[in-house]
Formats: C-alpha cells, sequence, structure tokens
C-alpha cells in the first residue's frame, strides 16, 4: 500500500541561511515562508486545502470571470462556475492540480503545469513557477508558454497572505503602490465602473493605514515603481517598522486586497494578491497579456523581510 498523501500533496521544502519554504505540490503553493523561525507568510495544515486560496497560483486568470462566460474570437466560452454562490469563475484553473516537479535544489524548486484546451478555455499554455531563496528572501519567477495555434489573452496573479513576523495583523500598517480603486458590486464584487483615483479616498493605501477596524476584498490598480526604482514595491509593517515588502514587476500593474477574518490558527490575516489584470479582464480586456503561438511570458515577485 502507498503512503498516505497529505491533501496538498509532496511538500517541496528549500532552504538558504536561516530562510526556509516550503512549497505544495497541489496547486504549486506556497506553504511557509521564514526566516530564523520567525513566519513572514501565512501557514497552513499540509493535510487540507489551502485556506482563502492561499498561496495559490492563478493562471490563466485572476481574480472573477463574470458568469464564467467570455468571448475568444467571437466564439462564446463557459468555465465552470467555480464560485457558486456568486455563480462566477475565480482563480483560473490550476489552484488543485498536481503539479510536476522539475527542478530541485537546497534552495529553489521549479515546477510546472498544464492548462490543455478545454471548455472554456480553448488555448493549450504550458506554465511554471520557481521559488527561490537568498539573503534579500523570496523570489517567485512564473512562464506562461501557448503551446495552441492561435493568439490568446491571459492574465496571472497569485494569493499570498504576507505577515509581518508575529505582530497581530491588526497592529499592522499596510502600504500599497497603488493610484486607483475599482469599485465592484456587493453581491459578486464584479466591476461596475472604471477605475478612480484616490485622491482623499478612505481606501487611500499609499501613505501607510493600520488595519484594525478595515475590511477589505479589494482590487486597486495604478501599481507602478517609485521614481527611480524599477519594481512595485507593497509591504505591512509591525509597530516597531519591521515587516515584509511585497515587490512586483511593472506588468503586476494590479493588487487585490483580502482581510480574512478567520485564518485557521491565526484570527485576522491579509492577503496581498499581485495581478497583471483586473476582475473580469476576460470581459473588459483590461490589462490583459496576449501571447501568440510558441511565444511565451515571463514575470517576477517577491518576499523580502526588513
Amino acid at each position: 500500500m502507498h503512503e498516505p498523501v497529505p491533501a496538498t500533496g509532496r511538500q517541496f521544502e528549500i532552504t538558504s541561511g536561516a530562510a526556509r519554504a516550503v512549497v505544495t505540490e497541489v496547486g504549486a503553493a506556497l506553504r511557509v515562508f521564514e526566516v530564523d523561525g520567525v513566519p513572514y507568510a501565512e501557514s497552513f495544515d499540509a493535510d487540507r486545502l489551502p485556506p482563502g486560496g492561499a498561496g495559490g497560483v492563478l493562471v490563466p486568470w485572476p481574480n472573477r470571470v463574470a458568469g464564467g462566460r467570455w468571448l475568444f474570437d467571437g466564439e462564446p466560452q463557459q468555465l465552470a462556475l467555480t464560485e457558486p454562490a456568486r455563480q462566477n469563475a475565480i482563480h483560473g484553473l490550476l489552484r488543485h492540480t498536481a503539479w510536476t516537479l522539475v527542478e530541485h535544489a537546497e534552495s529553489t524548486v521549479v515546477l510546472h503545469a498544464m492548462v490543455p484546451a478545454q471548455p472554456g478555455w480553448p488555448v493549450p499554455l504550458l506554465t511554471s513557477i520557481g521559488y527561490a531563496l537568498d539573503e534579500d528572501g523570496l523570489t517567485v519567477t512564473h512562464t506562461v508558454e501557448n503551446l495552441g495555434a492561435r493568439a490568446v489573452p491571459f492574465g496571472v496573479g497569485v494569493h499570498p497572505y504576507p505577515r509581518a513576523g508575529n505582530a497581530e495583523t491588526d497592529d499592522c500598517t499596510l502600504r500599497l503602490a497603488a493610484a486607483t480603486v475599482l469599485p465592484v458590486d456587493a453581491d459578486r464584487l464584479l466591476p461596475v465602473r472604471p477605475p478612480r483615483g484616490l485622491q482623499g479616498d478612505e481606501v487611500d493605501f499609499r501613505t501607510g493605514r493600520r488595519l484594525a477596524g478595515v475590511l477589505l476584498d479589494t482590487a486597486f490598480g495604478g501599481a507602478t515603481p517609485a521614481p527611480g526604482d524599477g519594481l512595485v514595491r507593497h509591504s505591512l509593517t509591525d509597530p516597531n517598522g519591521r515587516g515584509v515588502q511585497l515587490w512586483a514587476d511593472p506588468v503586476f500593474k494590479w493588487v487585490q486586497v483580502y482581510t480574512a477574518g478567520e485564518f485557521p490558527g491565526r484570527g485576522r490575516a491579509i492577503a496581498i494578491e499581485p495581478m497583471t489584470c483586473p476582475p473580469d479582464a476576460l470581459n473588459s480586456g483590461v490589462d490583459l497579456l496576449v501571447l501568440q503561438p510558441g511565444e511565451d511570458w515571463i514575470g517576477h515577485w517577491g518576499l523580502k523581510p526588513f
């Protein structure tokens, strides 16, 4: 008989000096990231599905598709409604897929997965994700390759829950490099108007806001690098000024922020989700990436304790 396998499959541990991370086989999710035993991402039990999408890789689209319906070259597509309560398709097609291990060294692990042509998704893609630890923290590299015969739009996102060490979430300050917010309806969390500027807005986190009493399931746009910098940088800081930075390539123009009320074993937690496009982009076309046949795309993000 085979040994029992956890719900999230095999666990791939990587280390570099005092840094340690664990990545799951199912979903290729980041399950642990810590330095000197101090956590900088929320963790979860290997034998349960990731709570609140924790660590998920969101390919070939992040966030929601209204009714799971979209048009590809004028052809109607119908995705499975993976958010049935809101009648949406959510977070792509690979969160519950067993990814294939490509490389596993002391400080790096690389996995890949196939997105086959299927109902609602007509063009096959090959995607990979690499996690690497060094003295600066964790770097994550995504690739997507078009294996089909037609150009295809797509988006990429990821669903980490950063944490500022052992500080309580409500005691921490959130800063976002985002200049707009996307208005959505209350029932289905789908866009109802174009993004609006944050000047004087209560959801403006550009200069930092303490998270006590803050409830978010909100898409922010206009995320750009600071002058002279090549990366988008968001951060979560404890009352002593220490914490974790989530950085990303400029192609990650969007960030979804979600405050979870009851993350298992933690209580209040916060997801900071870099995305290349906003909710329902397969319908709006806003900031969709396009791959020609045989082309590939590469993007990076990471977590840096400070």
